[in-house]
């Protein structure tokens, strides 16, 4: 498809109708989004800040079949956004500061949100720029996931799906059972899809997806029943970290936040930050729980990085380098010469 972006016209009018007698000095369309368009504006007075665009030519993700009762497909718009910054400002959590936020589509073909520029530098830069210099930021993003853990209910979904229809700001805990099935159920049929989905893509996922499919089933059958969650972001690696002017941790990419398993939030953390994981002070994990949730996101780190490598994405050696790392992990697994999970430590 033809992608048109927010020209520089349009987003001088734009900041003028959000910001009367704000005057644009230039703009930059920052790399990495794959969901939503993301400007930093450049302000006569040398101030700056963040627009969000949602709309078809921002979103690089080709549609795939969901699940009934699946909280991981779709997370993305402006109301995902309202909702979900609503329940992390609720919880302490430190996020981009709201500054307007418009549905209407009336100013532009798509939703918009003004917000903060809450920093140029991701916790990702600073990891690698200078790794001693993270340990405070990495302390204090795992205080906020603390935070995030002590919102609790026992229905799981989407916060943005949970939220009071009549008001989409307010993030409601849930507080009584739906009578769906187990969450881990739930991951159970996504991994599985997502497996088949996969080795039609890979011909090594295919040539083993026998042996794949038993390893997910004997994952399930180790995970004991729970029915209390919590709130989790679900993809918070350190470039989804953004470090604010006083070095504080401001998280990003927050549409998709759901109320779910802890362990669900730290198989991907474990992943994302390796070796600095320990330095997140982690509360204690059921084991088996990050296994089996470990197992389903490798799976489906190698189907949407195919997926969205078929399509116009510019970054598409790095999606197919993605797949390809997880799918050698996958396959690791499966000999039985894959590493063992690392142990979180006790608080």
């Amino acid at each position: 498809m033809s992608r048109e972006f927010i020209s520089e016209d349009d987003l001088a009018r734009l900041l003028r109708e959000f910001r009367p007698g704000a005057r644009l000095a230039g703009s930059t369309r920052l790399t990495g989004g794959s969901k939503k368009g993301v400007y930093r504006l450049q302000l006569a007075d040398d101030s700056t800040l963040i627009l969000y665009a949602w709309n078809e030519a921002e979103n690089y993700w080709p549609s795939s079949p969901g699940l009934a009762g699946d909280p991981f497909t779709d997370a993305t718009g402006a109301r995902a956004f309202q909702a979900c910054h609503a329940a992390l400002t609720e919880a302490g959590v430190r996020v981009p500061e709201l500054y307007a936020l418009d549905l209407s589509r009336a100013r532009y073909p798509g939703e918009l949100a003004l917000l903060e520029d809450a920093g140029r530098e991701s916790l990702e830069d600073l990891l690698e720029r200078d790794s001693a210099a993270a340990s405070l930021p990495l302390a204090m993003l795992g205080d906020a996931l603390l935070a995030m853990y002590g919102s609790t209910g026992v229905r799981y979904g989407k916060v943005a799906e949970l939220a009071q229809e009549d008001d989409p700001a307010v993030a409601v805990r849930p507080d009584a059972a739906t009578g769906t099935e187990a969450a881990e159920d739930v991951v159970l049929r996504r991994a599985l899809r997502l497996l088949q989905q996969a080795a039609a893509m890979e011909p090594q996922l295919a040539a083993v997806q026998t042996e794949l499919t038993a390893l997910v089933l004997a994952r399930r059958e180790a995970v004991q029943p729970r029915h209390r969650y919590c709130l989790v972001h679900g993809e918070l690696g350190p470039d989804h970290v953004l470090l604010d002017d006083a070095g504080t941790p401001v998280i990003i990419d927050i549409e998709g936040l759901t109320y779910f398993d802890a362990e669900w939030e730290h198989a991907f953390l474990r992943l994302r930050f390796d070796s600095d994981y320990v330095r997140l002070s982690p509360p204690a994990m059921d084991e088996d729980r990050v296994a089996f949730y470990d197992l389903a996101q490798r799976i489906s780190l190698v189907e949407g990085p195919l997926r969205i490598a078929a399509t116009d994405y510019p970054d598409r050696e790095w999606m197919l380098g993605l797949a390809r790392w997880h799918t050698d992990r996958l396959l690791a697994y499966v000999s039985g010469a894959g590493a063992p999970l690392p142990q979180s430590h006790c608080r």
